[in-house]
């Protein structure tokens, strides 16, 4: 079961909602949880025992590691600092070295749990074959920055199972994200309000998740499957950055879709999730690009990887080293598959770049006036080349492909003006896309969502959505197999 389906749209979110309202506020959460389990079993109930017991040990994990440290730890060392005073040379000798024994404890402890979540992420995308677990990279990364919070001091261990459950599985955003904080969920986990008007404003956000999924990406993602039904040695050139900007649309459409999707559930439930995306293709840097594109996971990086290895406080080489180990555990986390590393280190080598023109003063001079325009090319040809090596798995094709791009690799019985064809078929489909990038859309819809006009337009794309799955069926989240 995906959003975009019937099935959720008509069936399971009404009945849930109903049950979810009904429900006194001390049994929301359990509702959330069992809602959750149902919702993650009608999508693949194969893989469930194996969500429960990763909750299972990482609640127990949690809370041993919440036991002496954190917000504890750190009022028990305000207490022992006032009493030092009166405490003998031996006494805080013993002290200290107590203290440092329970540090080292739970350090092995958290590397432990790390290893463990890691290393069954790890089985499932490289070594055991077949269909990979709902939602297993994001839920693994979810646990994991609870864990390392929970130890570094930043959240108090949560001592009821129910609500650490809730906050792993809650449905909105358990098979695509975004990667939500224990702490940006806790204040409603622990009380929250369901009301009609946190109904009604939900579900204008999910209306307009839902359109992007359903009207843009799934149509405009045509035109990119017509490319590859063809086949990529009997493309032209044209009709290959045609195709390669499709993909790029779709993507951005689909997953962006699915994460308005699940702010606007989290909004009707009573919880704020993060912003996942804020018009990434405006951007003029493909540093600036990822700051805006899946910002949840980006922060991820930031916060656990980027900054403890020392982030760019420690010299340029230190800081395009970590750069690398950044974008190759990016990479990594996204599959297993060659063209993933060509992907990361693309992408590396371009913000490596970037950050070089900015040594040498170059990019602010890029960044307005004339400049911003060539900026925008610069971006707009690095990153649907980019996303053609995040799509095409067999790197011979992928070779083949961008080949094509840049008129390199000789076509095979290209059809002449195949790309025209194309144009005359999507050409309305490409340019609402491109308008849907910028940020001309949710502006409108924060002016007119509460009018009656506003109110009219979401009623009909929500219906027009319903009518296409009906006719055409449903097409799943490509972040779904991450």
């Amino acid at each position: 079961m995906v959003f975009s389906s019937v099935e959720f749209l008509l069936y399971f979110l009404p009945i849930f909602l109903i049950l979810y309202g009904l429900t006194p506020e001390k049994m929301k959460n359990a509702v959330l949880l069992s809602g959750s389990l149902i919702f993650y079993a009608l999508g693949d109930v194969r893989y469930l025992p194996l969500l429960m017991v990763s909750v299972l040990i990482n609640y127990f994990l949690g809370l041993r590691l919440g036991n002496g440290t954190g917000a504890k730890q750190t009022r028990a060392g305000k207490e022992t600092g006032q009493r030092q005073k009166s405490k003998t040379k031996e006494e805080i000798t013993y002290r200290n070295y107590a203290e440092q024994r329970l540090r080292n404890r739970h350090k092995l402890l958290l590397m432990a749990a790390i290893s463990f979540n890691v290393g069954v992420l790890a089985a499932f995308k490289y070594f055991i074959k077949g269909s990979l677990p709902l939602g297993i990279s994001f839920y693994t990364f979810q646990i994991m920055s609870y864990l390392i919070d929970v130890y570094r001091g930043e959240q108090e261990g949560e001592n009821s199972f129910v609500r650490f459950a809730a906050y792993v599985i809650m449905f909105p955003q358990l098979v695509s994200g975004p990667i939500v904080r224990y702490e940006e969920v806790r204040p409603a986990l622990n009380k929250r309000r369901f009301t009609v008007r946190g109904i009604e404003e939900g579900l204008k956000v999910f209306v307009v998740g839902l359109a992007a999924k359903v009207l843009l990406a799934d149509t405009i993602g045509l035109l990119w499957r017509d490319a590859e039904m063809v086949g990529y040695e009997s493309i032209s050139t044209q009709l290959a950055w045609l195709a390669a900007i499709a993909y790029s649309l779709m993507l951005y459409f689909d997953f962006c879709g699915y994460s308005l999707m699940a702010i606007g559930l989290g909004r009707m439930l009573g919880f704020e999730l993060p912003v996942n995306f804020q018009t990434p293709y405006m951007a003029t840097t493909v540093r600036d690009f990822y700051r805006r594109w899946h910002m949840t996971l980006g922060r991820w990086f930031t916060k656990y990887i980027y900054i403890p290895l020392g982030g760019n406080r420690k010299g340029v080489f230190r800081t395009v080293c970590n750069l690398l180990v950044v974008w190759l555990l990016t990479a990594v986390w996204h599959g297993s598959t060659t063209n993933f590393l060509i992907w990361g280190m693309l992408l590396w080598l371009a913000i490596v770049f970037e950050r070089l023109m900015e040594s040498m003063g170059l990019l602010p001079l890029l960044e307005k006036g004339p400049g911003k325009v060539i900026s925008h090319l610069y971006l707009w040809v690095v990153i649907p080349v980019s996303w053609m090596c995040f799509a095409i798995s067999d790197v011979q094709q992928l070779q083949i492909y961008l080949g094509r791009m840049f008129g390199v690799v000789p076509g095979i019985m290209v059809s002449r003006g195949d790309w025209i064809r194309a144009l005359q078929g999507y050409w309305w489909l490409l340019l609402a896309g491109l308008a849907a990038c910028t940020p001309m859309v949710m502006k409108l819809f924060k002016r007119f969502k509460d009018t009656l006009p506003g109110g009219i337009i979401l009623a009909i794309l929500f219906w027009l959505c319903v009518w296409r799955l009906q006719k055409t069926g449903q097409n799943p989240f490509l972040y779904r197999d991450f």
